[in-house]
């Protein structure tokens, strides 16, 4: 189970979850009652540094007090319709976001998995309808190493077999390549192609970067070839790497926009489809759709998340705060870390198998107060909300140099 020690609260409350949730996720050992900025605090009063956002889903911190405003006004007004009526936050919500984007339509959904399938179904009937392509023939093209969410149709061109395994049959329509070799794109793009899907910066695979120079050439590659560039940014978009979104860091534009997890504040699933006209376009009344999709609630935030980008305080915080991360967590490689990859305040820190796993440094970190989360072994992921301080991330530096010293 853990090598950490738990209190009576923690052990019934993990024990009571255990007995009644499905297990399809392995937590670390500490159950969080309360949230305010870049802390959290436990059952037992104890306070953690949260290193991890809610996978980026809290780039604004627990409880930002101009998000819940919002969503407390909106509670008492109106919270569902669904799209079977207008709404007076929908358009206003779809209006910002398509502006922040420089794009002209949005299609707003719950969650990121949502936004990727709406992607794939664009995609799919702009292949057809737009580009011509034959009847069910249509082909994305997507990378290694990718994470997009897990529903059948996605895990079916995921390469990890945690994601991937014994949940087919899978759709067919997608061809992968290894990330960040574009000549293997470019290979795999044919008279069928529709689209090309990626992620900036891989996040689930460990904050995977692409060599300087990738996405323009994707994006080249999708406008020469007459196929649609399509950006995962749930992860990586919205402040997250320095600039609004992680495409903008090459100054490329994408066809299509996926967005989710920051974009409901970290209060309710919001995600979105964005792109322009000739391509949103194409979805005609009844093709698809969502009972809770752009509901007053989720909206009402959204707008208000937008607002906040508009600023560009929160992409000058990610940018400043990751550089000073990255000093301190690379004065860590060669003790007890061997690599660290960084775009904003966002890290991937390759852990020493001699100095353990990537599980065992992050349960050693939650003893000393640091809440961080491991992926494949031996990385360790590290995404602190965009409100931290300068101060904290320091003293969460010399937590973990402390851990790995053993």
């Amino acid at each position: 189970m853990t090598s950490v020690d738990l209190d009576v609260a923690t052990s019934a409350a993990i024990e009571s979850e255990i007995a009644h949730v499905a297990q399809n996720y392995s937590p670390l050992p500490v159950v969080i009652s309360r949230g305010e900025g870049a802390w959290v605090t436990d059952v037992e009063g104890k306070r953690y540094l949260d290193l991890l956002s809610a996978y980026s889903a809290l780039n604004f911190g627990h409880g930002h007090p101009a998000l819940l405003a919002v969503a407390r006004e909106q509670l008492d007004r109106l919270t569902l319709t669904s799209r079977a009526y207008h709404n007076d936050c929908l358009g206003p919500f779809a209006a910002g976001l398509a502006e922040l984007a420089g794009k002209d339509l949005v299609l707003p959904m719950n969650t990121g998995a949502e936004a990727v399938e709406t992607g794939i179904k664009v995609a799919r009937a702009w292949g057809y309808r737009v580009k011509g392509i034959t009847a069910d023939a249509a082909e994305i093209v997507v990378a290694g190493g990718n994470f997009h969410g897990r529903t059948t149709t996605i895990v079916g061109f995921s390469d990890d077999p945690v994601a991937h395994d014994d949940f087919g049959p899978y759709a067919p329509g997608f061809v992968s390549v290894p990330f960040g070799e574009i000549d293997a794109m470019e290979a795999a793009i044919g008279p069928q192609t529709a689209a090309v899907l990626i992620e900036p910066i891989q996040g689930e695979a460990g904050v995977i970067i692409p060599p300087e120079g990738y996405l323009r050439a994707v994006r080249e590659l999708c406008t020469r070839h007459g196929v649609l560039f399509i950006a995962d940014e749930i992860q990586a978009g919205l402040a997250r790497v320095g600039t609004t979104f992680a495409c903008q860091r090459e100054g490329v534009v994408p066809d299509v926009y996926l967005l989710g997890k920051a974009l409901g504040g970290g209060i309710v699933p919001l995600s979105a489809v964005v792109a322009d006209r000739d391509v949103l376009g194409v979805l005609r009344p009844g093709e698809h759709g969502s009972t809770f999709g752009g509901n007053p609630l989720a909206t009402a935030i959204g707008l208000r998340v937008v607002e906040m980008l508009q600023s560009g305080e929160f992409q000058e915080r990610a940018l400043a705060l990751g550089e000073h991360l990255a000093d301190g967590l690379r004065g860590l490689i060669g003790h007890g870390v061997t690599d660290v990859r960084i775009a904003g305040l966002w890290a991937g820190v390759d852990i020493d198998p001699a100095a353990g796993t990537g599980r065992q440094i992050a349960e050693r970190l939650l003893a000393r107060g640091v809440l961080a989360k491991d992926t494949h072994g031996q990385t360790l992921r590290i995404a602190p909300p965009l409100v931290v301080r300068a101060t904290e991330l320091d003293w969460a530096v010399e937590q973990l140099r402390v851990v790995l010293a053993g």
